[in-house]
């Protein structure tokens, strides 16, 4: 078996149904085998892969057990010597596993693989990203952006050249292919964490195992970034966001940047009360 595909999907039915005809729809010059777990949707997403895609090795949850865990159960039962990560909002083209699968069996150094991500109007979707440090996280929780728009430029490789192959820090976790020696090595996730920052984590531990994490753009795929997590309150996001930050930097960070993180959160979340309450003002005068 060449590659076992893992969707994780929660509440993308229609999504969902577009990613699974195009990747069955694709290049069958590879062996591959293609898992979905569903973490507790209610809109009948479950039943949709049952019906129209018998052939998907599908696990359903009693509950929503986020991206990493989810990811986990179908590693565990997967038998591709390449694992792919791949989200629900994504759309591949006739060869895009076909010419990934062809590229990390010529490059036995790269235990994660990403390739070129574009938009639905055909730019690049820019992912590749450097390891978070204090400075940029910091900036994050502050919404510094807001007044200082560049600030993030060196974190978010905005000069990155997308036309050329790399090594990087990480890749987005929507196109996420990873070498089964890595995986043995390894193992999968970090479920320490529900959503967020996992990707980064794990690329953190394949560089410490001895193997790189390359973008190419070899191959391409259509992201329509984040269909599922939009459905979740702005608030909600933000806890996730908040509680998979901090076990980052306490897992990979001297105990005192995660302190400081830690402190600075409910300043940033008093800036965006603030903001919010001053754009409410302004509004009424108008």
């Amino acid at each position: 078996m060449d590659l076992s595909i893992i969707t994780v999907s929660w509440n993308v039915k229609d999504i969902l149904r577009e990613n699974l005809k195009s990747i069955f729809q694709s290049s069958q010059n590879i062996s591959f085998e293609v898992f979905v777990v569903d973490n507790n949707s209610e809109d009948g997403s479950a039943e949709m892969v049952r019906e129209e895609f018998p052939q998907v090795k599908l696990i359903t949850n009693s509950e929503n057990l986020g991206f990493a865990k989810a990811n986990n159960q179908a590693i565990k039962q997967s038998q591709g010597r390449y694992v792919l990560l791949y989200n629900p909002d994504t759309k591949c083209f006739k060869d895009t596993f076909e010419k990934m699968v062809k590229w990390m069996d010529e490059h036995k150094d790269v235990g994660v693989g990403g390739c070129r991500l574009i938009k639905e109007d055909g730019s690049d979707f820019q992912h590749v990203r450097r390891y978070p440090k204090l400075s940029d996280q910091l900036a994050v929780v502050l919404k510094l952006p807001h007044i200082f728009p560049n600030i993030l430029n060196k974190y978010l490789r905005v000069d990155f050249d997308y036309n050329k192959e790399a090594k990087v820090d990480s890749i987005r976790g929507s196109f996420f292919m990873i070498r089964r020696e890595v995986i043995d090595k390894i193992g999968g996730l970090d479920e320490l964490y529900f959503i967020w920052f996992e990707e980064v984590d794990y690329c953190r531990q394949v560089k410490n195992a001895g193997f790189k994490v390359t973008y190419t753009p070899v191959a391409k795929c259509v992201d329509l970034k984040g269909k599922s997590f939009d459905q979740v309150p702005r608030g909600k996001a933000q806890e996730y966001f908040r509680d998979s930050m901090l076990k980052y930097f306490k897992k990979w960070h001297p105990s005192w940047q995660y302190y400081i993180l830690k402190m600075a959160w409910p300043v940033g979340s008093l800036m965006v009360k603030v903001g919010e309450k001053a754009k409410v003002k302004s509004e009424a005068k108008t």
